[in-house]
């Protein structure tokens, strides 16, 4: 079974294309289950995400896509949520969907992914940054609001990379994230990225195995031809480590299928 979680829409403000052209060109990848994961809104950083008058829209439109590619593909409702403490919003904690991506993309309100703000990089203390990402990531996972863990490794996005093991640097937030029930996704984005790879690495994809976290897919497509983007290369990786099982979700409950 084929499985991809994380994808967007024109919502967010910086993906293009309609639901039909993703989902078209989800079932042409040969997708079995397919979600759409957009921005959901916060009152900060609102260039990138949907309004939150936009919510009953949304959520309404992936319900009728449910509804109309019935028996062809199985659409699924969510929201990647920003992990930033003092900006998360209920509306969207207590929306009826099938599952959160819970992602930190910001440290310090410092959006460390985004090229626009890339320079803040230069003479900083890396390993510092990545001990601070990972700090968020252990914190997001303590608060138990979100069914997946978004991107793990996004941090290493433009080949900053710490010169501490970063399976050192990273334990506790896998711990937690073992204690949480979340799963985390193989996402196929950093592959379009100057990294170069999955998140999250090979090293972390093992701890993980190790502790018995669940894994799911996602393209995290922002153009409806980067869905099912190196599909197979993610469930190659990660039957490589050991998995023969991913999750899905459906209103908010763990599904595990093989893969």
């Amino acid at each position: 079974m084929r499985i991809d979680l994380h994808n967007h829409t024109k919502r967010c403000n910086h993906a293009e294309g309609s639901l039909e052209d993703y989902i078209d060109k989800a079932i042409s990848e040969e997708i079995d289950i397919f979600g759409f994961s957009d921005h959901a809104p916060m009152d900060f950083d609102l260039k990138y995400r949907m309004s939150f008058s936009e919510m009953e829209a949304y959520e309404s439109e992936v319900k009728r896509a449910f509804e109309k590619y019935k028996g062809q593909i199985d659409i699924r409702l969510a929201y990647e949520v920003d992990y930033l403490p003092g900006h998360i919003d209920e509306r969207v904690l207590q929306a009826d969907v099938d599952y959160l991506i819970g992602s930190v993309h910001f440290i310090d309100r410092w959006g460390f992914d985004n090229p626009e703000f890339i320079g803040k990089y230069k003479g900083a203390d890396i390993d510092a940054i990545w001990q601070d990402y990972f700090d968020l990531v252990e914190r997001m996972a303590k608060e138990g609001k979100f069914d997946i863990v978004g991107h793990l490794d996004l941090i290493k996005v433009f080949k900053y990379i710490p010169k501490r093991d970063v399976r050192l640097i990273a334990k506790d937030a896998m711990d937690a994230i073992k204690r949480s029930g979340m799963s985390i996704e193989i996402n196929a984005a950093g592959y379009r990225k100057p990294i170069g790879e999955p998140y999250p690495s090979r090293d972390l994809l093992i701890m993980a195995y190790e502790r018995g976290i669940p894994i799911t897919f996602g393209s995290d497509a922002h153009k409806p031809e980067q869905v099912g983007f190196k599909k197979d290369e993610i469930a190659k990786f990660a039957k490589s480590v050991g998995y023969t099982e991913a999750v899905h979700y459906i209103k908010r409950e763990r599904v595990s299928v093989r893969f």
